[in-house]
């Protein structure tokens, strides 16, 4: 007689609910852990036999999230295989900040606002006093749970860092939010890549869109520059060393509060140093959250007094874009390096470093149609 798989017996234990999401690894289902009673969200990864790619994200993943232990970060509950699946079991969250941004039904004031950034930062703080790299930081990874914590999730990208020399990919972030020594080719980086990100959440959470759009890595920074100026040698020492540096036309920089009408001048003084070009001078994370804008009226509302959509809503597309950007001036030999991109995520498949930006976590969205009872 054939001794009882295990995983089956821990697969059994979770039963099924609708869909919340699909990628190229897999789907995430809303579940129902049957010995606790606890609403969870299960991660499904297709393994199948690459011996690169989504094993090692997966693992990266499990590995991070069982030592990242904080109040703003999702909790990993467990982790098994079954039939050729690895299923991630994760805290079930509501919602996530995209959602509340873009909804036009919600009303976002400036303690609001201030309340969903400081989470963030908190929770990245944690992440970077552990030495880790998120390098997927955007809204729809930010997720909100029923009591309005906000909580860092989808750590397939993140990375340890703070060994000298350590070279990275590029190839991180969805380009929105890519810092600008990132897309001029960067491989050695640190902390400030997270901080750019997040000044790009909160500029959108103060616009309510997103708020630079390129469409490739040139436009991006194109898009970067005509918003902030065109970084000087002084501004910026090693940029031109950088693997994929390109020239550009100088344009001045518009005055920050033209692009940000409605925020107070705390507001506008950390978004200016989240947004300072060069890596070194950019504040980190904790100066972040010790800049005045927190201690500032109004202070951020308590979480669960925290704005949320509706259980049922539908996402409005964004129609901002920002002016074109300045004109390339490098040779077309250095042009030629950096390639415009199929969508917000490059690299090959066979990179490690390869992963599935196409899903989110674990957070409710509108196509809640099919309802599934069944065992995995």
């Amino acid at each position: 007689m054939a001794a009882p798989d295990p995983s089956k017996k821990v697969a059994d234990r979770y039963l099924k609910r609708e869909v919340l999401g699909e990628g190229t690894y897999g789907v995430v289902y809303k579940a129902i852990d049957t010995h606790t009673g606890q609403t969870v969200a299960i991660k499904k990864i297709r393994l199948g036999k690459q011996k690169e790619g989504v094993n090692f994200t997966a693992l990266r993943e499990i590995k991070l999230l069982k030592e990242l232990k904080d109040p703003n970060i999702v909790e990993l509950i467990d982790a098994f295989p079954h039939k050729g699946n690895l299923h991630l079991v994760f805290e079930f969250m509501e919602t996530d900040l995209e959602a509340v941004i873009r909804d036009r039904n919600i009303f976002l004031s400036p303690a609001d606002t201030k309340s969903y950034l400081q989470m963030t930062l908190k929770g990245l703080a944690y992440c970077h006093k552990k030495w880790v790299l998120h390098r997927d930081m955007k809204p729809n990874n930010l997720l909100i749970g029923s009591n309005g914590q906000l909580k860092l999730a989808d750590f397939g990208l993140a990375r340890m860092f703070g060994s000298p020399h350590r070279r990275f990919t590029h190839q991180v972030f969805a380009r929105w939010y890519r810092a600008p020594e990132l897309l001029f080719g960067a491989k050695q980086y640190g902390s400030g890549v997270d901080v750019w990100a997040s000044a790009c959440i909160f500029a959108e959470l103060l616009l309510r869109r997103p708020f630079l759009q390129g469409t490739s890595d040139i436009d991006q920074l194109g898009k970067i520059f005509s918003a902030f100026g065109t970084p000087t040698a002084s501004q910026w020492p090693d940029m031109v060393y950088l693997p994929d540096y390109v020239e550009y036309q100088y344009v001045p920089a518009p005055p920050l509060r033209s692009l940000f009408p409605m925020a107070t001048d705390d507001a506008l003084d950390l978004l200016s140093k989240m947004f300072t070009y060069d890596p070194k001078a950019r504040i980190s994370v904790q100066q972040a959250l010790e800049h005045r804008y927190f201690s500032s009226a109004p202070l951020p509302s308590d979480p669960d007094k925290l704005p949320r959509p509706a259980p049922k809503r539908e996402s409005k597309a964004s129609d901002f874009n920002l002016q074109e950007g300045p004109t390339v001036l490098s040779p077309p030999r250095k042009s030629r390096r950096v390639m415009p991109e199929r969508d917000g995520f490059e690299g090959n498949s066979q990179q490690a470093d390869k992963v599935d930006g196409g899903f989110g976590d674990f957070r409710q969205t509108t196509d809640d149609n099919s309802v599934l009872i069944e065992h995995i």
